[in-house]
């Protein structure tokens, strides 16, 4: 099948037109005269049998056309540079794999322990960046992912998933704040409860599994990451519902104790997803294979008398 592609130097005059408005900056950017960039943007044109700028007052105003084309093209050329520079990087061997994870997670539990995975693995390239919190599902060909952990159920719909770790939920605080010792759930509400955004009802289900009454769990400061509130709890600012296994340093190091202890067991996990096209990707293969030896050293185990939030 003939492809209908466009010369890669017409594409890129067109984006840095499109970019800077301005041709003699996009000439000055792609080492070209004026005329030459113009003549470009003018073969595309043709090309396409379609305007892609209006000519205002010697400034570039795209047409409609070319302003639904320009993010098109700039990605693409994005894409296509990521790439060249990655197979340059590795001199034809190896790979990459573009992960996205959640960041507490990806501070605390995943980024420790990378220097393993890479020490097995050296002609692959990791890029780990941040999982914020949509209200969509990550589209992992626009967002140039190939895998993503993120902290849920289960996977999403037309994704592969590996379940990795579940969560211990407990409450701690500064030592400082815990001087008369560990407190019953009913005695939290006169503590300062450290709130979650990207889980809002976190207190309220495990105050209720944990059998506490008339605590009001929906007060307190707000915080977007959790890393954040482990760090509020440190300095002393109030109490924090958190899994047991990201703050174990801060445990054993006695930067913060378990408040009340009382484990909830909740009904969410993180995993590993993936498109299913993209499961047979080297880097990603080894990852994954790699995340199963990993997890049984790690894994937390629901303590004796660990109670589970209630699914809704």
């Amino acid at each position: 099948m003939r492809r209908t592609l466009p010369p890669i130097e017409l594409l890129r005059a067109f984006e840095a037109c499109a970019r800077h408005l301005s041709v003699s900056r996009a000439a000055e950017e792609l080492h070209l005269t004026q005329s030459a960039v113009s003549r470009q943007v003018a073969a595309l044109e043709t090309l396409l049998n379609l305007k892609l700028f209006r000519r205002v007052h010697r400034r570039l105003t795209p047409t409609l056309a070319g302003a639904a084309y320009a993010p098109e093209v700039r990605g693409v050329l994005s894409r296509l540079e990521t790439a060249t520079l990655e197979l340059m990087a590795h001199g034809g061997a190896g790979g990459t794999l573009n992960l996205s994870v959640v960041p507490t997670f990806g501070t605390r539990w995943l980024v420790p322990r990378l220097p393993r995975f890479l020490a097995a693995h050296p002609t692959f390239m990791l890029n780990v960046q941040n999982f914020e919190t949509r209200p969509r599902q990550l589209d992992f060909a626009a967002e140039h992912v190939h895998a993503a952990i993120w902290y849920g159920e289960a996977p999403w719909p037309g994704t592969q998933g590996l379940r990795l770790l579940g969560e211990e939920v407990v409450p701690v605080c500064a030592p400082q704040l815990a001087q008369d010792g560990m407190c019953a759930p009913d005695a939290l509400g006169r503590y300062v409860m450290l709130q979650n955004t990207t889980r809002p009802r976190a207190w309220v289900e495990w105050l209720t599994a944990a059998g506490a009454k008339n605590v009001n769990g929906l007060r307190g400061p707000k915080f977007q990451h959790m890393a954040m509130i482990i760090q509020a709890a440190t300095v002393g600012l109030g109490v924090a519902l958190v899994p047991r296994f990201m703050v174990a340093d801060e445990l054993a190091a006695g930067r913060l104790v378990v408040l009340c202890d009382c484990p909830v067991q909740s009904t969410q996990a993180y995993f590993l997803i993936y498109p299913e096209e993209n499961r047979d990707i080297p880097p990603l293969r080894a990852f994954r294979n790699w995340l199963l030896e990993e997890i049984p050293m790690d894994a937390p185990r629901a303590s004796h008398g660990s109670i589970p939030i209630p699914s809704r």
